[in-house]
C-alpha cells in the first residue's frame, strides 16, 4: 500500500472538502485543519526510528510509463526533517489562525489554501521523480500566490502574490530545464538514479547549464540575492501565512533542492562557490537591511532573507567534502551540513515564534510600526518573554538553540577559510569575515524586535487600541516553539542522533558508508576562536544598537531609485507598456485584419516548412478514378464558392454556405460512410439554423466598399491558403514515414467492443479527447448562461429603478 503517497494526497483531499464543511459545520473549520495536519505529523513521527537507522521508504504509483515518470514517494533522513517541519509548524501554525483570524474573513477559503500548501510541500520534499517534484514546486508557487493574495482588496497584498509568482515561477521554469538536461545525461527521471550515476557525466557538455539551472530555481525559491525582493513584500499575506510559508516551508524548498542534488554537484569548484559565495551576500545583505526597517514584518522579513542565506552558505561549504572523492579527510566539511540541517530546524523554531509575536503585537495594538510602539513590557509580560526567547535565539546568544548552530556555522566558516582548494587561498579568508560582520547586524535587529517593542516609554496615544494580553490560544503555539528553542539548547543531540545525522546520508549517500560523518553537538567547547567572535558580536552588535541614530545615515548611500524593487517595477512597467503597444497594432477591433494575420502565419509556417523540406512532392497515379456523381458534386461546391462572392444578401450567402456542408455530407454517402454523412447533415442543419436565427438579430446588411488594396491582398492570401492546403492534402498521401494506424482500429470490435469504428473512436480510443469537448462545450454554455442572466438581471434593475 503506497501509504507515503496517500499521505501527500490527504491535504489535496482536505482542500476538497473544506469548501462544502465550512458553513455546515457547528465548530470551527480551522480545527478540521488541524486535525489532518496533526494527523500528518503524527504518522510521520512514527518513522523516526527506522529512518535514525539509516532505512529509507519508497512508494510508487504508476504515471506516465512510457516516459518513465512515476507518482514515486521517497522518505530518507533528510525527506523527513522537512516532512515534520511542515506538518508540525503548520499544526502550530493553524491552532494559532483559528485564535487570530475573525470569524467574519473567508475562513474557507483560507483553510483551502493553506492545505493545497501543505501537500504541495509534501509532496516537492518526497518526491523520486525529477517531473512530479516540479508540478509539486509550481502547486507551491500557486498556492503561496492564494496564500499571499488572500486579503485581495489590498493592492499591497496583490501586488505581492504578483511578484512572488512571477519570481518564482520563473525560477521554477528555469529548474525545469535544467531537470531536461539531467534526464539527457542520466536517462533517467529519479532523483535516487541520478545521484547513484552521477559521476558518469560530470564531463558532459549539459552538466554546468544544468547546474546553474537547477541553481536559479532554488535561489528564486529560497530569496537569495538578487531574487530576495519577493519576500518582504509577501509580507503582505496575513501573519499566520507568513510564519508557515516565510519561516518552515516554502522558503526551505530551495535549500532542500540544494541539499539534494548536493551529491549530484558537490565537489565542483562552481557548486561551491555559486551557493556559499550567493549565500553568504544574502546572509550579510539581508542583515544589514532588516536594521533599517520601521516595520515589524519587514524587519522579520529581512531576516528571514539573513538566515537563509546563513543555511545556503553551510550548504555550500559543506559540499567541499566531495571535493576529496569520498576520503576520511573530507569529513571535517561535512560538519558544515550538519551546521545548515541544525539551523533549518532551529530558524523554523525562532522565527515562526516571532512571526506571531508580531501578529499578537498587531492584532492587540492595532500596529507594527516601530516608532510607535515600546513598553509594552508591563502589559504583555507573556508575550515578550516569548519574543525575547525567540529575538535572542536568533541573535545566537545562548541558552537558546540559535546560540549552538550559529557557533557551528562560525566553525564550518573558519574551517573553509584555510583550505587549499577553489582558490579558497586566496578568498577563503573572507568568509569567516562576512559571516562575522553579518552576525553583528543580526544582533542588532534581534534588540530591535526586543528592546524597541516592549521597553522604553509606553506610547498609549499612537496605538489603536490599549495593549493587552492576547487570548490565552494565540500564545500556546509559540508558546511551544517558545519550549522547544530552549529545549533544543539544552538536548541537541536528541535532534542530531534521530533527524540530523540520518538526514546527513542524504547529502553524503557514499560518504555515510565509508566514513562515520556523525557530528556530537556540545554546548560548552571552551574559549575557542568561535566564542570570541560571539563575544565581539555582542559588545559591537550593543554599540551598534546603542548608536543606531549616528550612523544610520550610511542607508541613504542606497536610495530607493537603485533599489532591485525599482528595477523589477521598471521592468515590469515595461513589458506592460511593451505588450500593450504590440496588442494594441494587431488587435484593432476589425475582424478582416484578425483573418489576414493568421492565414498570413499559416501561409509562412506551413507553406515555408513544406518548401524547405521539399515535401510538396506527390503522386496521384495510383488513386482511385473520379466518378461522374464526384465531378458534378465538385462542380456544384465550386459554383456555390463562387457564387459566396457575389451574393447580395446574408440569406443568400447563408444557403450558399449550407450548400458546401451538404456537398461534403453527399461526399460521405458516395464514400459509403453513412455515420459520417449522418453526422456532417445534422451539424450542417444546426449550423444553418443557428446562422438564420443570429442573421434575424444583425443590423441591415450593407456592402462593404473595401479599397482595392485590400481586396487584391484578400485574393492574394485567399488563393494562396488554397494551395497550401491542396499541396498538404496532396503531399500526405506520399508521406508514408510511418505504418498506417487504420489496421489497429479495424479491430475495434476486439478491443472495444463496438462493430462501428467511427463511434469506437470516439468513445474509447479518444474518450479522453471527446470528453474534454464536451467540457468545453458546456463551459462556454455556462459562460452564455451567464452573460444572459446578469443582462437580464440588470435590465429588471434598471426597470426597478425607473
Amino acid at each position: 500500500m503506497p501509504m507515503l503517497n496517500i499521505a501527500i494526497m490527504i491535504p489535496f483531499i482536505a482542500a476538497a472538502i473544506i469548501p462544502f464543511l465550512y458553513k455546515k459545520l457547528s465548530i470551527h473549520i480551522g480545527w478540521i485543519a488541524f486535525s489532518v495536519s496533526m494527523a500528518l505529523f503524527a504518522y510521520l513521527l512514527s518513522f523516526i526510528p527506522a529512518v535514525s537507522y539509516g532505512e529509507t521508504f519508497l512508494h510508487t504509483i504508476s504515471w506516465i510509463p512510457s516516459y518513465g515518470i512515476h507518482f514515486t514517494a521517497y522518505l530518507d533522513g533528510l525527506s523527513l526533517i522537512l516532512g515534520l517541519l511542515i506538518t508540525g509548524v503548520g499544526s502550530l501554525v493553524i491552532f494559532y489562525s483559528v485564535f487570530y483570524l475573525s470569524s467574519k474573513e473567508s475562513l474557507g477559503r483560507f483553510y483551502t489554501y493553506l492545505m493545497l500548501f501543505m501537500g504541495a510541500m509534501l509532496g516537492v520534499v518526497m518526491s523520486d521523480n525529477m517531473m512530479v517534484l516540479y508540478v509539486f514546486w509550481e502547486l507551491t508557487s500557486i498556492s503561496s500566490f492564494l496564500l499571499i493574495a488572500f486579503w485581495y482588496q489590498r493592492k499591497g497584498s496583490r501586488d505581492g502574490a504578483k511578484k512572488s509568482m512571477l519570481i518564482t515561477v520563473t525560477g521554477g521554469i528555469a529548474m525545469l530545464i535544467g531537470f531536461i538536461m539531467i534526464y539527457v545525461m542520466a536517462g533517467t527521471w529519479s532523483i535516487r538514479e541520478v545521484i547513484s550515476i552521477a559521476g558518469s557525466f560530470t564531463q558532459h557538455d549539459l552538466f554546468i547549464p544544468a547546474m546553474l539551472l537547477l541553481l536559479l530555481g532554488a535561489f528564486t525559491k529560497s530569496a537569495q540575492f538578487p531574487f530576495h525582493i519577493w519576500l518582504p513584500d509577501a509580507m503582505e499575506a496575513p501573519t499566520p501565512v507568513s510564519a508557515y510559508l516565510h519561516s518552515a516551508t516554502m522558503v526551505k524548498a530551495g535549500i532542500y533542492l540544494v541539499a539534494r542534488f548536493t551529491p549530484v554537484y558537490g565537489g565542483e569548484g562552481i557548486w561551491f562557490w555559486a551557493v556559499t559565495g550567493v549565500g553568504l551576500f544574502t546572509l550579510f545583505w539581508g542583515a544589514f537591511h532588516a536594521v533599517r526597517q520601521i516595520d515589524l514584518k519587514a524587519l522579520l522579513a529581512y531576516s528571514t532573507v539573513s538566515q537563509l542565506g546563513m543555511i545556503m552558505s553551510m550548504f555550500g561549504i559543506g559540499s567541499a567534502a566531495l571535493y576529496f572523492d569520498y576520503s576520511k579527510e573530507s569529513v571535517i566539511y561535512t560538519q558544515a551540513t550538519f551546521a545548515a540541517l541544525f539551523h533549518l530546524i532551529n530558524h523554523s523554531t525562532f522565527k515562526g515564534l516571532l512571526f506571531m509575536v508580531v501578529g499578537i503585537v498587531d492584532h492587540e495594538v492595532g500596529t507594527r510600526d516601530i516608532r510607535r510602539l515600546g513598553g509594552l513590557i508591563t502589559l504583555m509580560p507573556v508575550t515578550f518573554s516569548i519574543a525575547m526567547i525567540g529575538s535572542f535565539s536568533m541573535a545566537g546568544i545562548p541558552p537558546f538553540n540559535g546560540f549552538l548552530s550559529k557557533e557551528m556555522f562560525f566553525t564550518a566558516a573558519l574551517t573553509i577559510g584555510d583550505a587549499g582548494f577553489f582558490s579558497l587561498d586566496s578568498w577563503g579568508a573572507l568568509i569567516p569575515i562576512i559571516a562575522w560582520v553579518a552576525s553583528i547586524f543580526t544582533f542588532v535587529y534581534s534588540a530591535i524586535i526586543v528592546f524597541k517593542t516592549f521597553l522604553g516609554p509606553y506610547q498609549e496615544e499612537k496605538l489603536e487600541r490599549p495593549a493587552k494580553e492576547p487570548p490565552a490560544g494565540m500564545l500556546i503555539a509559540p508558546g511551544i516553539l517558545a519550549v522547544l528553542v530552549v529545549g533544543i539548547f539544552f538536548f541537541p543531540n536528541v535532534l542530531g542522533e534521530y533527524l540530523i545525522n540520518p538526514a546527513m546520508s542524504g547529502v553524503y549517500p557514499t560518504l555515510a558508508t565509508t566514513a562515520d560523518i556523525g557530528v556530537h553537538v556540545s554546548r560548552w567547547h571552551g574559549f575557542n576562536m568561535e566564542l570570541w567572535m560571539t563575544i565581539g558580536i555582542i559588545l559591537l552588535g550593543t554599540v551598534l544598537y546603542l548608536t543606531k541614530k549616528y550612523w544610520s545615515i550610511v542607508y541613504t548611500l542606497f536610495p530607493a531609485k537603485w533599489s532591485f524593487n525599482t528595477l523589477y517595477r521598471f521592468m515590469l512597467d515595461q513589458m506592460e507598456g511593451r505588450s500593450t503597444i504590440v496588442t494594441n497594432f494587431y488587435m484593432n477591433g476589425y475582424l478582416r485584419n484578425y483573418l489576414v494575420y493568421i492565414y498570413s502565419f499559416f501561409i509562412l509556417a506551413i507553406g515555408g516548412t513544406v518548401i524547405y523540406t521539399g515535401a510538396y512532392k506527390f503522386e496521384i497515379s495510383g488513386n482511385a478514378p473520379i466518378t461522374s456523381f464526384e465531378w458534378i458534386l465538385v462542380f456544384v461546391m465550386i459554383c456555390a464558392v463562387v457564387s459566396i462572392l457575389f451574393a447580395k444578401s446574408r440569406l443568400t450567402a447563408i444557403v450558399l454556405n449550407s450548400i458546401l456542408g451538404y456537398g461534403v455530407a453527399a461526399f460521405f454517402v458516395l464514400f459509403r460512410a453513412p455515420d459520417l454523412a449522418l453526422t456532417q447533415t445534422v451539424v450542417e442543419t444546426v449550423t444553418t439554423v443557428l446562422f438564420l436565427v443570429a442573421y434575424y438579430f444583425l443590423p441591415e446588411w450593407r456592402k462593404e466598399d473595401a479599397p482595392r488594396k485590400s481586396r487584391n491582398i484578400n485574393f492574394i492570401i485567399s488563393i494562396l491558403v488554397g494551395v497550401v492546403f491542396t499541396v498538404v492534402a496532396l503531399a500526405v498521401q506520399n508521406g508514408n514515414l510511418f505504418d498506417s494506424i487504420s489496421s489497429y482500429f479495424e479491430n475495434s470490435y476486439e478491443l472495444a467492443g463496438g462493430k462501428n469504428i467511427v463511434n469506437s473512436i470516439l468513445g474509447d480510443f479518444r474518450a479522453f479527447d471527446t470528453m474534454l469537448e464536451v467540457i468545453v462545450l458546456l463551459i462556454a454554455g455556462i459562460g452564455v448562461f451567464t452573460f444572459i442572466k446578469l443582462k437580464a438581471k440588470k435590465e429588471d434593475e434598471s426597470i426597478e429603478d425607473q
